[in-house]
């Protein structure tokens, strides 16, 4: 059983910058995809980024490339989204997801976290 913990939400101002994490445990990761996915009031989720826990491969959403970096620590099984130059439109709560790297989709979710950017 996959259970993935976030954490590092906060409020914070447009400019800023502020780190997530997503502590993963229950599997041996090395052949998943972990995800980070966002869901803002009254809106749809959407896909943020995702990671090759293996390669590192790394894929952005185009409205965070170049503003957010996904990145992993094999050791402490921790997938990190550092997000800069954050803006309001980036408010929302910010999932943790893993999928095996050969399924189609994310079957494993954590609880969220809260990020609010005020103007």
């Amino acid at each position: 059983q996959v259970q993935l913990v976030e954490s590092g939400g906060g409020l914070v101002q447009a400019g800023d910058s502020l780190r997530v994490s997503c502590v993963a445990s229950g599997r041996t990761f090395s052949r998943y995809t972990m995800g980070w996915f966002r869901q803002a009031p009254g809106k749809e989720r959407e896909f943020v980024a995702a990671i090759w826990w293996s390669s590192g491969r790394t894929h952005y959403a185009d409205s965070v490339k170049g503003r957010f970096t996904i990145s992993r620590n094999k050791a402490e099984n921790t997938v990190y989204l550092q997000m800069n130059s954050l803006k309001p439109e980036d408010t929302a709560v910010y999932y943790c997801a893993a999928r095996p790297s050969m399924a189609t989709s994310y079957d494993d979710w954590g609880q969220g976290t809260q990020v609010t950017v005020s103007s």
